[in-house]
């Protein structure tokens, strides 16, 4: 697949979602922000790609992991289109050898099906924990205790919930364990998100439409009822592409880190 038509999909992907937003359906963004959790994998096109095809996606597979998995793709069902490297080796020569080394020579259409589309097997239910963090309370914490970060208990911050210091997160005492787990997403991802330069780049309302977009990413890939907080983010885009599109970028780096060490902890 050439540059141009790769180009032309992603706009065409965020275009679709701008002109939703833009006409007041933010279950679009809802929608994305929840595949931005079960798909922390996928390149940020993928993602993008994925949740305009097939909105209500769990988990997706090529035809072949599927057969692996014991499972077969249903008759007659239409394959999620995603964007695969086309990867190349090239050798490189040095004075104690010749080494190999890998590039991405271009993409190539890909495809995939969500679990829906598919019969066998049963699948392991892995992560869902119905408004109990469990184990990823510690996972995140861990998490965060490796970036440095530490966490302490405040009442002066109330009435919020949590604080983020650069270094240092408080959190207000009392809350149930899904509210903490939500609340320490949320000022992890300003940790993560906006010190340093980025900080002075961007208002204060993107900045916590952001932390609270993670939030929301996170909470729902491990199973927390997240409520219809992501139906309010249109208002910091205003429809403006590439607002929008730089905001996801970043939700997703975020939100990306914290799922890949909670899921492999």
């Amino acid at each position: 697949m050439k540059s141009e038509q790769i180009k032309e999909i992603t706009e065409k992907a965020t275009e679709q979602l701008v002109a939703a937003l833009q006409q007041g359906h933010s279950e679009a963004l809802d929608s994305y922000l929840k595949a931005i959790g079960r798909f922390h994998r996928y390149s940020l096109h993928n993602v993008l790609l994925i949740a305009l095809q097939k909105p209500n996606a769990t988990y997706v597979a090529g035809f072949r992991t599927w057969n692996e998995l014991g499972r077969f793709v249903k008759k007659g069902e239409k394959g999620i289109m995603i964007l695969a490297p086309i990867v190349r080796r090239k050798a490189e020569n040095s004075e104690d050898d010749e080494k190999e080394s890998s590039r991405i020579a271009g993409f190539r259409a890909a495809y995939v099906f969500d679990a829906s589309q598919t019969d066998g097997q049963e699948l392991p239910q892995i992560g869902v924990v119905r408004g109990d963090p469990r184990e990823y309370s510690d996972g995140l914490r861990k998490f965060a205790a490796a970036q440095n970060i530490a966490i302490e208990y405040s009442e002066d911050i109330a009435p919020a919930r949590g604080t983020s210091y650069g270094g240092r997160i408080a959190l207000l005492p009392g809350q149930s364990p899904a509210e903490e787990f939500s609340t320490l997403v949320h000022e992890l991802a300003h940790e993560l998100l906006h010190r340093g330069d980025r900080r002075e780049q961007t208002s204060r309302k993107i900045r916590e439409t952001e932390a609270e977009a993670t939030a929301f990413a996170v909470c729902h890939a491990i199973g927390l009822e997240t409520g219809s907080a992501a139906s309010d983010y249109i208002q910091v885009w205003n429809g403006d592409k590439e607002t929008l599109t730089n905001s996801l970028t970043h939700i997703q780096k975020a939100a990306s880190q914290m799922l890949e060490a909670l899921t492999d902890s």
